[in-house]
């Protein structure tokens, strides 16, 4: 359990039940990895809180430390103290783990029902729930419940594989747990030094796919392409720019653009790493200093919506968009910097392939298949001629991040 309320000293004091100032209690679960009472849970089971108690198996009621806390990986590391050997979960390989294998999950539901296991499968390996770069969460269809957070995730051999983090509230049957490889490659972090810390590559990357191949005319069939560079980063000094394609960072092949996030995420901040990058038909290799990756809230936003904006015309809809002229009044009520030049998307068929692409109202298209877009007529110019099925990359600024992004938009049979 842990008690969340003023962490000043406090005098006697009665409260009443509905007294908002009274300090309250949450309830999670956990595990033991280590005899001499080192204790793996979830960051938001102790967030906030100024007392950890701990109640293990046999009924004792233990005061807890918290040793290291990582948010980014919701993980928490806790200390209790008492009568040492404490008995130890073995932990396991969560990257052996298949779809279809069975796991149970041991937690406390509601914080009442405690040591609670329940049976199920591996539903899926490497989900994405909030940070696409470094999430890879198992979902399983074991019933999990509020109050099971923080408990372990077990294989049939009786072997730690997971940390159960969150569940789909309005679905049943589906839950997520940390892969307990992620936990235990951070875990001296946690003991050392409280947090963690993570290497970091400061540009925009998005994963080499058949479609982004085809349409940039790339040799590499897999690896991450670099799709923004901003000024004045360790990427831009080292020389990388937009189109390179990453395929290995210190001999490590690298699948995908995640791939080589987590693979610098393994890295110390500061530590110079050597990229393998393909350019303009030929290979070379890049050398990086990693900066600190920063655990960063994402803020909701709402659709954005044209309010002034009239369809140029349908001879863009071949990729479902409707631009327009990026004038210079439309730039400065968009809070567009001058440095970007393109046209505005004005509309998306939702029906359409850039719809599917996740392209967006309000987005600037820079390029298409690396040719610059400064005006309407670039824009039909280059896309006039794509024939049905044919993919182009669009290379685009998005003004809520601030960034460059690829799409990959593959052309509708024109009318």
């Amino acid at each position: 359990t842990a008690s969340r309320g003023d962490e000043r000293p406090r005098t006697s004091r009665r409260y009443s039940a509905d007294d908002p100032d009274a300090p309250h209690e949450g309830s999670g679960s956990g595990f033991i990895i280590d005899a001499d009472g080192l204790i793996l849970t979830n960051h938001h089971v102790v967030a906030g809180a100024d007392r950890i108690t701990v109640t293990l198996a046999d009924g004792r009621a233990l005061r807890a430390d918290l040793v290291g806390t990582d948010p980014a990986l919701d993980i928490a590391l806790l200390r209790v103290h008492g009568r040492a050997p404490f008995p130890v979960a073995p932990l396991g390989d969560s990257d052996s783990l298949r779809v279809g294998q069975w796991v149970c999950a041991i937690g406390n539901p509601l914080g009442v029902y405690a040591h609670s296991v329940t049976v199920g499968v591996v539903s899926f390996l490497g989900r994405k729930l909030f940070d696409q770069g470094l999430d890879a969460y198992i979902q399983t269809d074991a019933a999990i419940s509020f109050g099971s957070s923080g408990g372990p995730l077990i294989d049939a051999r009786g072997n730690v594989v997971g940390i159960t983090t969150a569940i789909n509230p309005q679905a049943m049957n589906i839950g997520f747990a940390i892969p307990i490889s992620q936990v235990t490659s951070v875990l001296s972090q946690l003991r050392e030094r409280g947090s963690v810390a993570r290497g970091y590559l400061d540009m925009g990357l998005t994963t080499v796919t058949p479609e982004l191949q085809q349409a940039l005319r790339l040799t590499p069939d897999h690896g991450a392409l670099v799709q923004d560079v901003p000024a004045d980063t360790h990427a831009a000094h080292a020389g990388l720019r937009a189109y390179d394609v990453i395929t290995a960072i210190d001999a490590r092949a690298v699948r995908s653009a995640d791939d080589l996030t987590r693979q610098a995420a393994t890295l110390a901040p500061g530590t110079v790493a050597t990229l393998d990058v393909w350019r303009d038909g030929a290979a070379r290799q890049v050398s990086i200093k990693l900066g600190l990756r920063r655990v960063v809230d994402s803020a909701q936003r709402g659709p954005f919506r044209m309010t002034d904006v009239r369809p140029a015309s349908n001879d863009e809809m071949p990729l479902g968009i409707t631009v327009r002229d990026l004038d210079p009044d439309a730039a400065v009520d968009l809070r567009i910097p001058g440095s970007v030049q393109g046209v505005l998307v004005a509309e998306v068929d939702t029906a359409g392939p850039a719809h599917v692409a996740q392209v967006h109202p309000g987005q600037i298209i820079v390029e298409v298949d690396r040719h610059p877009v400064r005006s309407m007529a670039d824009y039909r110019a280059v896309t006039s001629t794509l024939r049905s099925g044919e993919a182009v990359a669009l290379l685009i600024y998005d003004r809520f991040t601030a960034t460059r992004v690829l799409r990959t938009v593959v052309a509708d049979a024109q009318p």
